[in-house]
């Protein structure tokens, strides 16, 4: 199967299935190869899969810019694209460009920070104006939205307490910044299940505390809440 078919009914049932114990298509963060699939993509997959519209929406929730910034191996991984020819890598985005052509745009050696105490006024005026152009071209560089991988462990009463209600209530709280990904319950004895639930929070519009506080606050079904995983993005 090629990267092309990813975007069909089989393909996104492939990469539900990928993605089923997966967070991410490579590691424990995103990388090119998930901005790479995420390209091949023109529609995000549909409820029936899962798994592959968590990370859909997941990656969805970058700028196309920091996207393009995401470090490691593009290649999409053969086990989504074993159609492809034997060693012929997988396909990357068509405007990637090779490091050494790129540099030039971003090139600050040529700015002289100190001028000769020799120099003439129009060595000095060319200085002054390199200056003025390294300083507008810095400030206009995107800032990098900070974001947190959380796994929390929401604790029921007991073994009565109905874990779909209690997973529908969580699910209900919608803050700017927040995303909830995949979950799934967790034996903790006597027969009762604990719901383990993952989001992506961007840290400086949405606390931990008043996340766990709002989901505390469903008293009929939530006994305690816990951080199970914090990992910065």
């Amino acid at each position: 199967m090629a990267a092309k078919t990813l975007d069909t009914p089989k393909g996104h049932q492939i990469l539900n299935d990928y993605l089923a114990t997966r967070s991410y298509v490579n590691g424990f963060t995103p990388t090119g190869a998930d901005a790479n699939v995420f390209d091949n993509l023109t529609k995000a997959p549909g409820t029936n899969t899962p798994h592959a519209l968590r990370w859909y929406n997941h990656i969805k929730s970058y700028s196309a810019d920091e996207r393009k910034k995401f470090p490691g191996d593009k290649n999409i991984p053969s086990a989504l694209t074993s159609g492809a020819p034997a060693g012929k890598p997988a396909a990357a985005p068509a405007k990637a460009q090779p490091a050494t052509q790129a540099a030039p745009a971003d090139d600050d050696d040529d700015v002289d920070l100190f001028g000769s105490d020799e120099e003439d006024d129009e060595a000095a005026k060319i200085r002054e104006e390199r200056l003025k152009a390294y300083a507008e071209k810095k400030s206009t560089k995107p800032t990098v939205i900070a974001k947190s991988s959380i796994v929390l462990d929401v604790k029921p009463w007991d073994d009565e307490t109905d874990m779909k209600e209690m997973e529908k209530s969580v699910r209900s709280i919608a803050m700017d910044g927040l995303l909830w990904g995949a979950s799934k319950l967790v034996p903790v004895g006597y027969g009762i299940n604990k719901l383990q639930i993952g989001c992506v929070v961007e840290d400086d519009k949405v606390s931990v505390d008043a996340l766990t506080e709002e989901i505390q606050a469903f008293e009929d079904y939530v006994q305690s809440v816990d951080i199970a995983a914090f990992n910065k993005i």
